[in-house]
């Protein structure tokens, strides 16, 4: 917010804060500036993935035909999944299959890889996705909370559980959760995996336990530097310029200090939506959720390599949107941190 903004703000006119001539010009250098860094990371990160399962050497042959193969089968076997043609060749067939939307298919099922990837990922997606809701709603309210009451016991405490919570790794986490709500008050399901259109009780009485557990790191993180920005931003000039014109303290903090000083926290969220990924998988394990990370360790394990390759792609693409995203988000949410700048 500029000077002039508050002094338009005195005039008793309604307080609104100006959009800037070139905000969708900068938008749009924003979106491609990201497309132009993320198409590069893409290419290498598939020729990366292809390139891991080719150095493997696992051959699909041996599992189909058995032990009695004959070189005959096992050539007809690799003449059917293209493995007979160069490595290139593959890839570049591998690549253009990728790019319409075809993730091949399982080695030894013979089921699309990506039909199974669909049927696993719903389980992945909810609880990373509750889990970044959690993050989100009690990272924001923490972080706030130990901002306006900064000094105070209410932001020490906030303050000592952040740096509690983001030294538990979420096993550890999950393993307390289990214990207190399953094993001891019998509150909550401890394993499986209920679609919410099915049954949305069930559903949420499973999920919220590893989504907690997966959330505890992101509200640590995106607290403190939530915290950090918004003290920052309340000690800037406008701020007193505007208590002094009578704008009330709600507006100043949620529409101007928050936009301005949301900036590590948005960061610091880019980088822990890979986490949530990763994380996603442990939790899988831990509650027995057959979810998209146990189909790819499951396919590790049995060296099926199509589905490994559609797995690791599928979360190269979730990982970079979100970036792109939380870049979006960065410039349209400080427009007035840029122009002070």
């Amino acid at each position: 917010m500029t000077t002039a903004d508050i002094e338009a703000a005195g005039t008793g006119r309604t307080f609104a804060l100006p959009v800037p001539a070139g905000a969708l010009g900068t938008a749009a250098r924003v979106v491609l500036g990201t497309v132009l860094i993320v198409v590069p990371v893409f290419l290498v990160s598939t020729l990366i993935t292809f390139l891991l399962g080719a150095a493997s050497g696992l051959n699909p042959a041996a599992g189909i035909a058995g032990d009695a193969a004959t070189p005959e089968t096992i050539a007809r076997i690799n003449a059917e999944f293209g493995l007979d043609k160069p490595v290139w060749q593959q890839y570049v067939d591998w690549m253009s299959s990728m790019l319409s939307g075809d993730l091949g298919v399982s080695w030894f099922s013979k089921i699309p890889v990506s039909e199974l990837i669909g049927e696993r990922l719903a389980v992945s997606a909810s609880i990373a996705g509750v889990a970044l809701v959690i993050g989100l709603v009690l990272g924001v309210g923490l972080g706030v909370l130990a901002a306006v009451y900064k000094g105070s016991r209410l932001d020490r405490a906030i303050t000592a559980y952040t740096s509690v919570a983001s030294t538990l790794p979420p096993f550890v986490v999950s393993i307390g959760l289990i214990l207190v709500f399953s094993v001891g008050l019998h509150w909550l399901p401890s394993a499986g995996y209920v679609p919410p259109d099915e049954n949305f009780g069930r559903w949420l009485s499973l999920i919220i336990m590893p989504a907690i557990a997966l959330s505890m790191d992101v509200v640590a993180d995106i607290a403190r530097q939530l915290r950090t920005g918004l003290v920052a931003e309340l000690d800037q000039n406008y701020v007193t310029g505007a208590v002094v014109r009578g704008i009330g303290p709600s507006r100043i903090l949620f529409v101007h200090a928050l936009r301005n000083g949301s900036g590590p926290a948005l960061s610091i969220l880019g980088m822990k939506i890979p986490t949530l990924i990763g994380g996603a998988v442990v939790m899988e394990t831990m509650f027995s959720m057959p979810g998209f990370g146990r189909l790819a360790a499951d396919s590790a394990l049995r060296g099926d390599v199509p589905i490994v390759q559609g797995t690791l792609v599928v979360a190269i693409v979730f990982v970079l949107f979100c970036n792109i995203v939380v870049n979006i988000a960065q410039s349209v949410l400080q427009p007035a941190t840029k122009r002070r700048d």
